[in-house]
């Protein structure tokens, strides 16, 4: 884990690799639960034998899943020491360019893009690229965006 002891540390590294988080395996359980959270309980995802026979050979994740898991899969690539608070500001962008099937491990890569004075402290663009495991193509790139306050 990359740790930065303040927001003056962490913007001197913008344009930088920050790291990658450590791989986390997508079960079908997990892909069940955020069915149920969201309602999409599209074959795809759900129905083991009809995606069996389907274009991926087995189900896969929602995309919004592969989305939602990047706290958690950010959680040990860097660390700004001294906040009071990081709050999800929003997102510049998003893509799925390749489906993450059942029982495929990722990983987050993040780069921190850009950072922003702004007035309860900085506002990071943070280029997150969701790799899987034997796939040359992410399952997700999403410039994701951060008001951090001290």
């Amino acid at each position: 884990m990359r740790v930065f002891a303040n927001l003056d540390e962490l913007a001197a590294a913008k344009g930088e690799h920050l790291g990658f988080g450590e791989w986390h395996e997508i079960t079908q359980a997990e892909i069940n639960l955020f069915a149920d959270a969201t309602g999409d309980h599209q074959w795809i995802h759900v129905d083991l034998e009809k995606a069996a026979a389907g274009p991926f050979g087995a189900p896969v994740a929602h995309g919004y899943l592969t989305l939602s898991l990047i706290p958690l899969l950010v959680r040990d690539i860097y660390k700004v020491e001294g906040l009071s608070m990081g709050v999800n500001y929003g997102l510049n962008k998003v893509r799925f360019p390749s489906p993450v099937v059942v029982g495929s491990r990722v990983r987050a890569g993040a780069e921190l893009a850009e950072i922003a004075d702004v007035a309860q402290g900085k506002q990071a663009v943070v280029k997150v690229t969701v790799e899987i495991d034997g796939n040359p193509k992410p399952a997700c790139v999403a410039e994701t965006v951060v008001l951090l306050v001290p």
